[in-house]
């Protein structure tokens, strides 16, 4: 072996060392017989570094996995006698082997497993035996190897095939891993299940990790072997002795959940679980307040979900067959799990409660589907409710100024707990409600003086409320008048008991996120609008000292807004005064840091835009707020423009761009506010919108930081081809100009969707201009397209191929919206030149998405000029051209009909051809029948 490649395995080597290893491992695993050296290498243990021995295996793994069935009988054998051998020594050598080399040697030998066990070698397992016996190394492996095949015939998370042929792969690999099995049963499975109860026997007191991998092995094996091989007196007496000896019986819980877990008859089920538990509780394990090892309580705790969600899965299948007997005798197991249950789901660690919360959660879909509830199923569903209540409340720890993975598990926990809350107000909701009602009562009387946590959750759950008891469009104050009451008293309480000056964030975002969710409460109490309104514009929302309180109240502010617009107009003005300073654009050099981000400037923007818009105020004096809104923007916009031409520095230029583009985007935020029932017009700010264009549109002439100017320009015209409709006009031939010199592929793709949009938009009106910047448009994209580009550069080609598909996009727009005279009067050469990108578009790139709109393009052009009275030459052109693009295209190889988008365009390639027909008549068949398909060599029998 090159010895000096070698040395780049190891991980401490540089760089060059290592791409040289790298590249040697390539060149080994094509080279014929390199494997036969790396075998050499393991069986006679040549070298001692460990790298270099797991490369060795990587090698052979390759050889197995890839290239085996290329070896002869004799190179077969040798790979077989090599594993052996390497395995014989593992119990001679001084030292073991590291674990990440036996863990790859298992993998080799699952693979050969895999390959031969049916064909050459049915002895795999008896073999292996042979070789370890209950030598303590042997052993380690002989469970590895297990595991690894376990993996390969069961394990799905391992991901076998390519993408392409992985549905075709996996209905095979399926075949072969059932065969497998199927064999492995009748040959040898008992014989293997013998050797784990040995291994158990004799190291279950002297080597606690051996005996952990045979149970994980038991466990592993379990869902696919006869279980009575494992479920019997022998082996669970074992198994539960493991379960009270500290460092066996987290492996020894698995083992017994998996076992729990095997499929089989409910009423069998229910016995194997039952003697489970009967045996579990006399040994004391169902006393959770006398264990403190959490690691076993969270295992534990997965054991008793997994025995009352397989009780429960027994009581459904029990009460399908029509068993009621069995079904009432199953029914009273699961009621007996109920208190153990709920002492795990209350324990104050969350993964121990986490993981009963399906056996919880099940449980009460069965309460759900009694006709009645005994008094002691009832007290169960209050005891949940209020394990609930108590595990959503956060701990001390939990860090809200910076949250990190502990905090998102408890995020993630409480969804959990909120699914059990929505399953509790299916099974009862006047006790959800009332349960609720009292909690929330008593924590908010005494707000002052209660825990942070206790007053957040007693405000979260009237929050859930709104989900879990849930009404159509929000009424939750109308309908049931026990519910609107209990839930208008409790929003009430909320708005006036003054909780929302509470000094915590936890607290004062429940409050404003609760608000909002219930908006419909101030259509029915109006009066106490301005209360919330002053917490929401104070220090505590959007003056808050932490920044992430007043980011989400500025989004919560503009959702209030908008939902109780009717109700705002006494305070219209007085909001837009309070909120006036969190408008200021910050330009950069003052250093001045601004309470809001400019991402939460823009809610505070359309909630400005908003107030006005919906006022009952007149015209005029929507104009003058309108005016007072954006003239400080503009006029700070003229100025930063001046500064930015100006600008030497970089990063300058950056920061002074971004703010120009934040002024561009607030304008354009104010006019999400109108609507077709308030118009721009009708509101009578068109002229203050037509003074923001031409104020903006300067920006697109600047040379510097052009990409961020021009993207925002092009967001506010897209905004202003909708508000102000044809008055944009004016305006689009010169913008369009500027944002044509000098573009890139990007420039170009984002530039023609606001052409695509005025031409759809205005149709006809837009004609001229169109013609005339056609050309130009198509010089640049082409320009752009033709620029050589590096072999390897993926980004640069798939901005080609996203700026071909702009392209066909807009004349797909052109010739849909009714003007392909725009493109007919561009002159005959012009005209070909399109033609062909077309045709070419449709044939030779391998883009369905760009092939389909090729060919809805040509199907248009076909409808539009392809009769009698059509352009000169275009049927030549049909004929020439079109017609065979219509069957070049699903000949190609790189067209896959395994793809939706491909299916769509054979689909529009179809459309085409029918179009012609329809369009040309008989003489489309003659000219296939006798020229186009005879050209392609097709036989005359099938052409008829």
């Amino acid at each position: 072996m090159d010895e000096q490649a070698l040395l780049g395995l190891n991980p401490n080597a540089d760089a060059d060392f290592r791409q040289r290893a790298l590249a040697y491992f390539e060149q080994l695993k094509i080279s014929q017989d390199a494997w036969q050296v790396c075998a050499e290498a393991l069986a006679q243990s040549i070298y001692s570094d460990d790298h270099i021995k797991f490369f060795c295996f990587q090698v052979l793994e390759h050889q197995v996995k890839f290239k085996y069935s290329e070896l002869t009988e004799v190179q077969q054998q040798l790979i077989r006698e090599t594993l052996i051998t390497w395995l014989q020594a593992q119990m001679l050598n001084p030292q073991p082997e590291k674990t990440f080399i036996r863990n790859k040697a298992a993998q080799v030998f699952a693979l050969l497993f895999v390959t031969e066990y049916l064909t050459k070698w049915p002895k795999f397992f008896f073999d292996i035996l042979s070789v370890v016996d209950l030598n303590p190394r042997g052993v380690d492996m002989y469970l590895r190897i297990l595991m690894a095949v376990d993996a390969e015939l069961v394990d799905r998370d391992v991901v076998h095939t390519s993408e392409a042929s992985y549905y075709f792969a996996l209905t095979l690999e399926a075949r072969r891993n059932t065969l497998l099995k199927d064999t492995m049963r009748e040959q040898c499975i008992p014989s293997l299940v013998e050797s784990w109860y040995q291994i158990l026997q004799n190291y279950q007191y002297n080597n606690s990790e051996l005996t952990c991998q045979c149970l994980e092995v038991v466990g592993a094996y379990v869902s696919w072997i006869d279980l009575s091989l494992i479920a019997n007196e022998r082996f669970i007496n074992m198994l539960l002795g493991h379960m009270s000896v500290e460092v066996l019986r987290e492996e020894a819980c698995d083992c017994l959940f998996e076992i729990v877990n095997k499929g089989m008859d409910p009423i069998d089920k229910t016995k194997l679980v039952e003697s489970l538990c009967q045996v579990l509780q006399s040994a004391g394990l169902f006393s959770i307040d006398q264990e403190d090892d959490v690691d076993f309580l969270a295992r534990f705790s997965k054991l008793v979900n997994g025995m009352g969600q397989a009780l429960i899965a027994s009581w459904t299948k029990l009460i399908k067959n029509g068993d009621m007997k069995s079904a009432q005798d199953t029914l009273q197991a699961i009621e007996a799990k109920v208190a153990l249950m709920l002492q795990l789901l209350i324990h104050e660690d969350d993964d121990i409660s986490s993981n009963i919360i399906g056996f919880c959660y099940d449980y009460l879909h069965i309460l759900k589907q009694l006709s009645a509830l005994s008094d002691q199923q009832k007290a169960n569903v209050e005891a949940i409710m209020l394990a609930v209540m108590k595990k959503l409340t956060y701990d001390e720890e939990y860090n809200f100024e910076n949250e990190g993975e502990d905090e998102a598990m408890f995020v993630e926990y409480r969804k959990q707990l909120k699914l059990l809350l929505d399953r509790l107000a299916q099974v009862s909701p006047e006790l959800l409600l009332a349960s609720v009602r009292r909690v929330f009562n008593t924590t908010l009387q005494n707000w002052q003086t209660t825990r942070f946590m206790e007053v957040e959750v007693a405000i979260r759950l009237l929050y859930m409320l709104a989900e879990a008891l849930p009404v159509s469009h929000g009424a939750h104050f109308s309908g049931d008048v026990t519910k609107a009451t209990a839930l208008q008293d409790m929003m009430r309480t909320l708005v006036t008991s003054g909780v929302s000056a509470y000094q915590h964030t936890s607290v004062t975002l429940e409050f404003f996120e609760t608000v909002v969710r219930y908006e419909k409460f101030f259509a029915v109490e109006p009066q106490h609008i301005p209360t919330v309104l002053m917490a929401f514009l104070d220090h505590r929302g959007l003056r808050h000292t932490s920044p992430k309180v007043r980011s989400r109240t500025a989004y919560l502010f503009s959702r209030f807004v908008k939902s109780l617009n009717k109700q705002m107009n006494p305070f219209i003005e007085d909001v837009l005064n309070r909120i006036q300073d969190l408008m200021e654009l910050s330009p950069p050099e003052n250093g001045y840091q601004a309470l809001l981000s400019s991402d939460d400037q823009l809610f505070i923007y359309e909630t400005a835009g908003v107030l006005i818009v919906n006022s009952e105020y007149s015209a005029e004096r929507k104009q003058v707020l309108m005016r007072n809104l954006l003239t400080p923007l503009m006029e700070k916009f003229k100025v930063l423009l001046e500064k930015l031409m100006m600008a030497q520095d970089e990063d300058r230029q950056m920061a002074l761009a971004d703010c120009l583009n934040h002024a561009v985007g607030f304008a354009s935020r104010t006019s999400k506010a109108f609507s077709n029932k308030q118009t721009v017009k009708q509101c009578g700010c068109s002229e203050v919108y037509l003074d923001c264009l031409q104020t903006f549109l300067p920006a697109l002439s600047c040379p510097l930081q052009k990409e961020v100017l021009r993207s925002g320009v092009r967001t506010f015209l897209h905004r202003m081809i909708i508000c102000l409709e044809e008055e944009v006009l004016p305006f689009i031939p010169s913008a369009s100009e500027h944002m044509l010199k000098d573009c890139e592929a990007k420039d170009l793709q984002e530039f023609i969707p606001l052409i695509n949009q005025i031409t759809a938009k205005f149709k006809t009106q837009v004609s001229p201009f169109l013609q005339q910047m056609f050309m130009p448009l198509l010089h640049a994209i082409f320009e752009v397209l033709l620029l050589p580009a590096e072999e390897n550069d993926q980004s640069a080609a798939l901005e080609k191929q996203m700026l071909r598909r702009s392209y066909f996009a807009f004349l797909q727009t052109v010739t849909g919206s009714g003007m392909s005279e725009v493109i007919a009067n561009q002159g005959a050469e012009n005209v070909e030149r399109v033609l062909f990108t077309v045709i070419q578009g449709a044939v030779d790139y391998p883009d369905p998405i760009a092939q389909k709109t090729c060919f809805i393009i040509l199907s248009k052009l076909v409808e539009l000029w392809g009769g009698k009275d059509g352009p000169v030459g275009f049927a030549d052109f049909v004929y020439k051209h079109i017609v065979p693009a219509c069957f070049l295209a699903p000949l190609k190889q790189t067209f896959d009909l395994a793809d939706a988008q491909t299916v769509l365009a054979l689909s529009e390639c179809a459309v085409t051809l029918k179009t012609i027909h329809l369009k040309r008549g008989p003489e489309c068949i003659q000219y296939l029948q006798q020229e186009y398909l005879p050209s392609l060599q097709v036989a005359p029998e099938i052409i008829q």
